[in-house]
């Protein structure tokens, strides 16, 4: 009977190791899908603010966000080239078009990658409810049913 015991309770060790790795993985999930949301969202508001200017006439009177919800006004001196990130602190002049391309680009990998993630997250999710659900039927099976927070 010990053996069996000590069988069962390897099995449920085993189960909560899993039970552990499923939670970290849909932790680390979560934070890629909210670095990609975060990512398109400013992908967003750089398109919004380029088409407004690329349609000023240089001379024009716009406002800049400084952060914190402050603008500053500026004049625009050039609406035909941007200046654009284009990683690890790396900036380039680009044509105003050939920026926007470059957006809406980026911005179909990142929403091609959001899906992948949501799947990828859903699938884990179920998976972890399942586990759950498993652990939580042989738990109450046990002899003394101390229910465990699972």
């Amino acid at each position: 009977m010990s053996g069996e015991k000590s069988i069962e309770e390897e099995t449920l060790n085993k189960m909560f190791v899993e039970l552990r790795m499923l939670e970290g993985t849909s932790n680390m999930l979560q934070s890629r899908l909210n670095v990609v949301e975060t990512a398109l969202n400013d992908l967003a508001t750089a398109n919004i603010s380029l088409e407004g200017i690329k349609s000023n006439p240089v001379g024009s009177e716009v406002l800049v966000p400084a952060g914190g919800g402050s603008f500053i006004r500026t004049k625009l001196s050039d609406v035909k080239k941007v200046i654009m990130g284009i990683g690890a602190g790396v900036c380039i002049e680009k044509p105003i078009e050939e920026t926007l391309n470059d957006i809406k680009s980026r911005q179909t990998e990142l929403t091609e990658a959001r899906s992948s993630l949501q799947k990828q997250l859903s699938q884990t999710l179920t998976n972890l409810n399942a586990l759950r659900n498993q652990l939580s039927e042989i738990l109450s099976k046990r002899p003394g049913n101390t229910q465990a927070v699972i």
